[in-house]
């Protein structure tokens, strides 16, 4: 089924770019929450009217990842966190942990843009990328120390 996007997915793509997906995956979750348009020629028309509004909104959100991502570029975030032998933590550090430490820095990013693969769980340094819009990647510099 073809769809018209509404809001910018990772998986599929921008905001008023038609694509194909299954039918199912339209019909049962795209177009009730509203992410989708079915696209009809009514449709397509009502985007292409809007095309204008949603290209400077793109270049709009495109410049402020730019701008956040050369804050991050000199952020260091240090956690400490309870360790034991061989360096390794008790718990771990997780993209929640990191993106409340960002806050405290006056920068907000929503915790599913970092791009941790798996939870740090030793001491040390990290660089953790964090995607911020579509290709627009900053790295944050993780240190974990040991909780004294």
């Amino acid at each position: 089924m073809k769809i018209i996007l509404r809001q910018d997915m990772d998986d599929l793509g921008l905001e008023g770019d038609i694509v194909h997906v299954a039918d199912g995956y339209a019909r049962n979750y795209l177009l009730p929450k509203g992410i989708a348009l079915e696209a009809n020629k009514q449709n397509i028309k009502f985007m292409e009217t809007q095309r204008k509004k949603i290209e400077i909104k793109r270049l709009n959100a495109k410049e402020d990842a730019e701008k956040i991502k050369e804050r991050l570029a000199d952020v260091v975030i240090t956690i400490s966190q309870k360790a034991g032998e061989e360096e390794k933590l008790y718990g771990s550090v997780t993209s929640m942990d990191i993106a409340t430490h960002l806050e405290k820095e006056g920068i907000t990013v929503d915790r599913r843009k970092i791009s941790l693969d798996k939870p740090i769980k030793t001491l040390g340094e990290f660089k953790v990328p964090v995607k911020l819009y579509p290709q627009v990647t900053g790295s944050i510099k993780v240190v974990v120390v040991p909780e004294e």
